[in-house]
């Protein structure tokens, strides 16, 4: 109970230190502030390691043995913007109900106070690895930023070839599909791309007195709706997910049971049933889009010359 306090404790700490990333804006102060707190939390992950500062992001080697190729633990220090209602204000970092409360406990602060932790536990033993132990963490991985790429590029300028790399990966939760029973550890090993694409529409405006068919807002409307009804996304089951499905199966019970241990046989009901009763099961077999952004005119009585829609999208591997 006392190391669970200690642990509580320092992310907590590491939540009330607001580090949402802007896109383009640098916010170099804030993520300063950060590594100070960071240091004074795992001081000896800083005196003994070979600590790099690539622009805002962070680069640390735990130098080895050099007896095996060396590994990579990342998970990035920046969190996006925390918007709606909050039980607990969401940089209080709150220890309440059992629960550490704030943005970032889970994406990803969590996992980078693990990660900090137990290299500082394994350095008080005085334990060495066998191959060299990177931590990256990024402070623009919300943004898409530059935070990654030049870590890839200190890498590749320095020679270091990676055994393997862990990043942020999933949750441990007691019920990961509804009807599956059990406390399970996700792990992740594939992961979808992302990308936004901004969709215009133009005309020659006008004002709202006279309106014509077919303005802006209405053809990107009916693009929206037709993508709606008509996705054009393929649906597809993975070997991943197939084995994911294999795996959890035996824990459901039932037609559902059933269905996953089969679900390379049932694949084509599958493909038809999963995206109709969950958002989540849709997810795993095809690349996403969301609407996330839309403008068009500035004034309520003008017609747009240009109104525009954002799709957040997240491609699968097989489209």
């Amino acid at each position: 109970m006392k190391d669970q306090m200690i642990y509580a404790e320092k992310l907590s700490r590491m939540v009330q230190c607001e580090t949402i990333s802007v896109p383009d804006v640098p916010n170099t102060e804030k993520f300063d502030k950060f590594h100070k707190l960071l240091e004074e939390l795992f001081p000896l992950v800083f005196s003994k390691g070979e600590v790099h500062y690539i622009d805002s992001s962070l680069l640390i080697k735990w130098k080895g043995k050099g007896k095996a190729e060396p590994i990579l633990l990342m998970s990035h220090q920046d969190v996006v913007p925390a918007e709606g209602e909050w039980k607990y204000p969401p940089f209080s970092g709150e220890i309440k109900e059992d629960r550490i409360w704030g943005r970032g406990t889970v994406d990803t602060k969590g996992s980078l106070m693990c990660i900090f932790q137990s290299i500082e536990e394994l350095m008080e033993e005085g334990y060495i690895p066998e191959g060299d132990v990177y931590i990256a963490s990024s402070s623009t991985e919300e943004v898409a930023g530059s935070g990654a790429p030049k870590t890839v590029e200190w890498l590749k300028e320095h020679n270091v070839r990676l055994q393997f790399l862990m990043d942020e990966g999933g949750m441990i939760v007691d019920e990961p599909m509804a009807g599956v029973k059990g406390r399970y550890a996700m792990i992740g090993t594939m992961e979808k791309g992302t990308g936004n694409i901004k969709v215009i529409a133009h005309s020659t405006g006008g004002h709202a007195s006279a309106p014509e068919k077919n303005t802006p807002i209405a053809r990107l409307s009916a693009f929206i709706n037709d993508i709606e009804t008509k996705n054009p996304n393929k649906l597809e089951f993975t070997p991943t997910v197939l084995e994911m499905f294999k795996r959890l199966g035996p824990q459901a019970k039932g037609v559902l049971g059933f269905a996953m241990r089969h679900a390379k046989l049932l694949s084509p009901i599958l493909k038809k049933v999963l995206p109709a009763v969950s958002a989540k099961g849709a997810a795993m077999l095809r690349t996403t889009m969301a609407w996330t952004m839309y403008s068009g005119s500035s004034a309520r009585n003008v017609l747009p010359e240009n109104a525009w829609v954002n799709i957040n999208t997240r491609f699968i591997i097989h489209q």
